[in-house]
């Protein structure tokens, strides 16, 4: 018998076990309505599934799921918060230059990189119970070992493995989250989460260390319990969604895609999009490198606010680490409410604004030399920034395959968290013969950048501008070819 998987379950999802209404059809909240089983022979080659995307709060298990993966990303956010507020004392612990203590960023991107090429791998042979495990397990390896403040080189090799943790949960859950209904606002709130983290993680560290008179590394005494208790939830909300699960899920994508006949999960030879066929697709890379200079400028701010406060600003200690709590939550807010109005106005159109603001924004933090004026706007620039992430997370859904989604947003999201480790090592690395100040250049570039990335993406600036793209088959930087053929058919017409 071939029940039609859920649409759920093409994406990799769980899907919660249910008492069947019969007992030849077993019925799933998280499926989409199809037709009574029959035989292939009975019917011929099965017609494709009324797509139907899953509700967070369809089900208890969705529920707890979506909550889970929300705590997760929290604690995410504090460890990369957290980082650069501890960054400055860090530094004089270990009597380093700034190139030297940048490493800890630089060493995170080797996890990343890692959980980008073996995201899909880990789907395939462990599902997403796998990740719900691995990712709490490589952070906890990568924070026990700081609580012994280690010699300085032991530093950046152990950090490796808590960005493999972030890498592989954020891969995993952003794809999982991304096809659900109402994904904006849904990714808005996950992302929310990490923003929330990255607030509270610097106001306890910092707060710790100034306020408390203790060690910086005291801060990971914190982070342990935290973690420990992230790994009894998520193992247990992901433990029926195993490779099994995910392997026949790929299966009815891909068939669904590429109208290729196969057999039944269960049994002969089954269709399975690979990474390497993603990374085919420009559009892969194109979210990829946005989301890699987007997390490079979010990262770079966040983790170096606090020392060009104290340097540039000469601020007040607990003040300049404060700074940093502000751009946490101004990305916070914005990723949550800003959720709201992405989806109504249509993300390409979104999204430039948001970043065309940002710019501006970044000029102000730049050139106001005043640090009630600076710590303004970089709060305001945390909360235009907020919205980008979940934007584009969104905007591969629409534009890409089904049977893409798993490997494509894993690969991308995890590339992104590549730039929480390349730009923020970049900036110490000049700062330490230029002075922190680069830290504004740097990242205006950045956001220079990540607009032509943005642009370059297939379809218009109106509402419905991405899905019409797909419809249409539309490529890489077509849209941007529409003002000159326009001009063209004037001259002529002319």
């Amino acid at each position: 018998m071939a029940v039609v998987p859920s649409i759920a379950a093409e994406h990799g999802h769980a899907v919660p076990d249910y008492p069947p209404k019969t007992q030849d059809c077993p019925q799933d909240p998280e499926k989409t309505v199809t037709p009574e089983d029959v035989t292939e022979e009975e019917s011929g080659p099965p017609s494709p599934p009324v797509e139907q995307l899953q509700r967070w709060n369809e089900s208890p298990i969705n529920r707890f799921r979506y909550l889970t993966t929300n705590y997760c990303f929290a604690l995410m956010g504090m460890t990369d918060g957290s980082l650069g507020a501890l960054l400055p004392y860090i530094e004089s612990y270990y009597s380093i230059s700034y190139t030297v203590v940048s490493l800890v960023f630089l060493s995170p991107f080797v996890g990343y990189l890692l959980a980008a090429l073996l995201n899909n791998l880990i789907h395939h042979y462990f599902g997403q119970r796998g990740v719900a495990i691995i990712g709490p397990v490589s952070r906890l390896i990568g924070i026990v070992p700081l609580v012994f403040h280690p010699p300085y080189p032991a530093l950046p090799v152990i950090l490796l493995f808590s960005g493999f943790g972030n890498g592989i949960e954020d891969s995993a859950w952003n794809a999982w989250v991304g096809n659900m209904q109402h994904a904006n606002e849904l990714l808005g709130f996950l992302h929310g989460s990490y923003g929330l983290g990255a607030t509270i993680g610097p106001l306890i560290a910092t707060a710790m260390v100034t306020r408390g008179g203790l060690p910086w590394y005291t801060f990971y005494f914190v982070m342990i319990g935290a973690e420990a208790v992230a790994l009894s939830l998520a193992g247990p909300a992901f433990w029926s969604a195993t490779a099994k699960v995910h392997r026949a899920a790929m299966h009815a994508a891909s068939s669904g895609s590429t109208e290729s006949s196969a057999n039944g999960a269960d049994g002969g030879t089954q269709t399975r999009t690979t990474t390497r066929t993603v990374l085919l697709n420009p559009i892969t890379w194109l979210v990829a490198f946005f989301l890699l200079g987007y997390v490079g400028a979010e990262v770079s701010l966040g983790g170096w606010i606090t020392t060009f406060m104290l340097k540039v600003r000469h601020a007040e200690p607990f003040l300049a680490g404060l700074s940093s709590t502000f751009f946490w939550l101004g990305l916070t807010v914005g990723r949550v409410a800003l959720g709201f109005v992405t989806g109504k106005i249509g993300e390409k159109f979104a999204i430039s604004l948001y970043l065309v603001l940002s710019v501006a924004l970044q000029l102000l933090y730049w050139l106001v030399p005043n640090f009630a004026a600076s710590a303004t706007f970089v709060a305001l620039l945390g909360f235009f920034l907020g919205p980008l992430f979940p934007a584009a997370i969104v905007a591969a859904t629409k534009l890409l395959p089904k049977s893409y989604h798993v490997s494509a947003i894993g690969f991308a999201a995890a590339f992104g968290g590549g730039g929480a480790a390349i730009f923020p090592f970049a900036v110490g690395a000049i700062a330490q013969h230029k002075g922190v100040e680069v830290l504004q250049p740097i990242v205006l570039a950045i956001l220079a950048f990540i607009l032509a990335m943005w642009l370059l993406l297939p379809g218009g600036l109106r509402v419905g501008g991405l899905e019409r793209a797909r419809e249409n088959r539309e490529t890489v930087g077509q849209n941007l070819m529409r003002p000159v053929a326009w001009v063209k058919k004037l001259k002529k017409t002319g």
